[in-house]
């Protein structure tokens, strides 16, 4: 349930603290008192699209905030464990949006994106308003409500279903890579075999376009690095070298080794250093020996290094690139070469999968058929509870064959249309072609309930659901409600006084002007001020002695109706 909303600068208000109750919580208030702004705030908390109208004039930000309390074995708290958020069946959802478009999201101190904020909040709240009117009656969207009523036993149909079209595809793929007329495969193969025998031919090894560059640079540094060296074995072997200093030096310590340990030591350490310096002389003039200039090898390597960056322009900027397309333009100069025992092979694997698929979109509509026929049922017994006794609701399903498989699609290959009549030898027609404002939100009250058994949503928000009723039917509607909310938590919008005396906890908007500004403040009702409100519903005079005793009489009547329910 939603247990606390903060509001800060949103609209018309300062700041509101608004904590609602586990039952009916109904909100009402003058038009243009503010109601929607409380609705649009919830909207905006849950994750729908901000716009910086929504913030108060003269602010630079607004902020929501919304606590909800819920089992921890719940969806909700599920999504939040996806998401690394842990929850014990509290969250705490906070966004703040600025003047400059930036929004600042958290669910339990966690910063999130909106979409993420959308699956948790999914889970959470079902939000009815006006435009879901309008959303029912596109026969796309009655397909979707009408599977969530399924549930998992479809949603499994649907997960086979897919990694069949997935086979499909992939089938279809290899089969277009045999297109074309027997000329054009020709044309392919050529080109195919051309590359394939370049790429073998070139019989590239790994690392040998760095050791390539590598002896290319010394060829083209040759009579630098021989300069370098004959200067290098110049100044340590040649006359007056370091080799004919080191010599000497030796000698100049032989009087006096016998005098004292120390130059001993100096002696030997010379003696050590003369041979590395002779060893690395010998080095320098191996390396010496090794240097010579082979036009031949030098054309060679440019030659190689040539042919691999053309390679490499073609197939690929590494070795390993290229490999991966060898193989792929193999497999499919194999695939071409075989063209019409591959083109068998998988046609008939095509047709396989089809009939798996054709198969499978019968057992879905099967079981939408069944599940739909008892859906059907049900919304009919709650749509006679709220005064349209003659309503017929059914769902009318398109045929198809099975060469209607390839326009499958993961929900299969059903096209329903829900059709309704709310009056006794009215004939059923689509939805949208004969259903009344009032009968609309009935019929969708009456979907609600049904759904309130196996979506698992704590919160049901109603945005005028009284919309086009009144009288008779609004008390039924009103009864409606309060039955839901034995199960559900319901916050609902409404103008009748039949809902508001059901209600577990009455809030009234009210739009007042100070110091030059206009400000909409929120209200939890007391027992009094909530018959003061219902009088006002009623179009009654609050003073009127007889007014008060019909808002009491009306609250009895409720609470006693409340008492029966089970």
């Amino acid at each position: 349930m939603l247990s606390k909303l903060t509001i800060k600068n949103v609209a018309l208000i300062d700041a509101a603290e608004i904590s609602f109750c586990e039952g009916l919580n109904v909100l009402s208030g003058e038009t243009g008192a503010g109601k929607s702004v409380i609705l649009d705030s919830v909207n905006f908390v849950l994750g729908a699209k901000a716009d910086r109208s929504m913030i108060r004039y003269g602010e630079t930000e607004c902020l929501v905030k919304a606590e909800f309390l819920v089992p921890e074995t719940s969806k909700a708290v599920q999504e939040l464990r996806e998401l690394d958020i842990d929850s014990d069946g509290e969250i705490l959802l906070s966004r703040r949006f600025t003047q400059d478009g930036k929004n600042a999201i958290k669910i339990n101190g966690n910063t999130v994106t909106v979409s993420m904020l959308r699956r948790v909040t999914d889970a959470l709240v079902d939000v009815h308003g006006q435009s879901e009117h309008f959303f029912l009656l596109k026969e796309s969207n009655q397909l979707k409500m009408l599977d969530d009523v399924i549930g998992d036993e479809l949603f499994q149909k649907k997960q086979a279903l897919t990694e069949l079209l997935k086979e499909k595809r992939t089938i279809e793929e290899k089969i277009a890579l045999l297109g074309g007329d027997e000329q054009e495969r020709s044309r392919r193969l050529d080109i195919l075999q051309f590359q394939i025998q370049e790429i073998e031919e070139a019989d590239l090894k790994d690392g040998e376009e760095e050791e390539l560059r590598s002896k290319r640079n010394k060829i083209q540094n040759l009579e630098k690095i021989i300069n370098a060296i004959r200067d290098a074995l110049g100044a340590l072997s040649g006359e007056n070298g370091v080799l004919d200093g080191l010599r000497e030096a030796k000698r100049a310590l032989l009087g006096i080794v016998r005098i004292d340990e120390t130059y001993a030591t100096i002696s030997d350490k010379i003696e050590s250093i003369a041979m590395d310096a002779d060893d690395v002389a010998d080095s320098l003039s191996n390396a010496t020996d090794e240097l010579y200039f082979d036009e031949n090898e030098a054309e060679e390597i440019e030659s190689r290094l040539d042919l691999i960056r053309a390679l490499q322009r073609k197939y690929g900027a590494t070795k390993p690139e290229i490999d991966a397309y060898f193989e792929k333009i193999s497999q499919e100069y194999t695939l071409l070469s075989d063209c019409e025992g591959q083109y068998t092979a998988l046609t008939t694997e095509k047709s396989k999968l089809e009939k798996k698929i054709f198969a499978l979109c019968k057992e879905m509509t099967l079981l939408r058929k069944k599940q739909g026929a008892d859906f059907c049922q049900r919304v009919v017994e709650e749509l006679k509870t709220l005064n349209i006794p003659h309503a017929q609701f059914a769902i009318d399903f398109t045929d198809y064959q099975e060469t209607d498989v390839a326009k499958a699609t993961v929900n299969g290959l059903d096209r329903i249309c829900f059709t309704f009549s709310a009056n006794a030898g009215e004939p059923m027609k689509p939805l949208g072609k004969i259903i009344s404002g009032g009968e609309m939100s009935r019929f969708m009250l009456a979907i609600k309930t049904q759904l309130s058994a196996v979506n698992e949503i704590s919160t049901y928000i109603f945005d005028e659901i009284d919309a086009g009723i009144s009288g008779k039917t609004a008390k039924v509607v009103g009864e409606k409600l309060a039955k839901i909310a034995k199960k559900t938590q319901i916050i609902a919008v409404s103008h009748l006084a039949q809902i508001a005396v059901m209600s577990d906890a009455e809030f009234f908007i009210e739009k007042q002007e100070a110091q030059g500004k206009t400000l909409t403040s929120v209200y939890k009702l007391d027992e009094i001020g909530k018959k003061k409100e219902i009088i006002r519903l009623l179009g009654g005079d609050e003073n009127a002695s007889f007014a008060m005793q019909h808002a009491e009489e009306l609250l009895s009547d409720a609470e006693h109706y409340k008492e029966t329910i089970d």
